[in-house]
């Protein structure tokens, strides 16, 4: 089993990165919060879980044990897959998602693309105190990196296209990248996967159609 990565990271996408290890590049997924922290040419380091099925093996990386830990315990939920728990952790922080759980908050789990209200209650019931208690009530944002303003106002399209393919429609997707670029908390200073994570942030307020 390949529990670790690390190594010289040859790129980082807005979905995953490839860092090369013993000569080989290994390509993983992971969340932005995870790929936020990750530079091209620099040494990186991510904790990993191999999911195997049987058409695929696809390797998920993270920046620490406690996210690697809930998206196991995700996984553990009946109708959530890798790509669905990978979803609720690109959305929810973990102690975030601690907190949503342990409330039974629906409406919170149903900002996840994918996660309908019957689906939140399964991992609800699912999940259960698998998570284990929220480490703190306060979550961290990430204040680093490279800037995305674009001229014109015109939101940045990389994170549009990410935000569609994590399941929202593009108008919703573009007002969610303008609200946090033009916002006054450092929005328009944010590299392209923290601001990945701030719209999702924001969408995650319940700023949607």
């Amino acid at each position: 089993m390949i529990a670790s990565l690390r190594g010289r990271v040859l790129d980082v996408s807005l979905t995953g990165a490839v860092i090369e290890t013993g000569g080989i590049g290994m390509a993983f997924q992971a969340t932005p919060a995870t790929l936020s922290g990750l530079r091209t040419g620099e040494e990186g380091f991510v904790l990993t879980e191999l999911v195997v099925r049987e058409d695929s093996m696809t390797l998920f990386g993270f920046a620490d044990a406690d996210e690697r830990h809930c998206f196991r315990v995700l996984l553990s939920a009946k109708g959530v897959g890798a790509k669905l728990a990978l979803a609720v952790l690109a959305v929810h922080a973990p102690d975030a998602l601690r907190r949503a759980v342990a409330s039974r908050d629906v409406a919170a789990l149903t900002r996840v693309p994918g996660l309908g209200p019957k689906g939140a209650q399964r991992v609800i019931i699912d999940v259960g105190d698998g998570l284990g208690a929220p480490a703190t009530d306060v979550e961290s944002v990430a204040e680093a990196g490279g800037g995305t303003q674009r001229e014109g106002g015109e939101p940045n399209p990389d994170v549009v296209a990410a935000l569609i393919q994590l399941g929202w429609n593009e108008t919703t997707a573009t007002r969610a990248v303008i609200a946090v670029e033009s916002s006054g908390e450092g929005g328009a200073g944010l590299s392209v996967p923290e601001l990945l994570r701030a719209s999702l942030r924001w969408l995650g307020g319940g700023h949607r159609d």
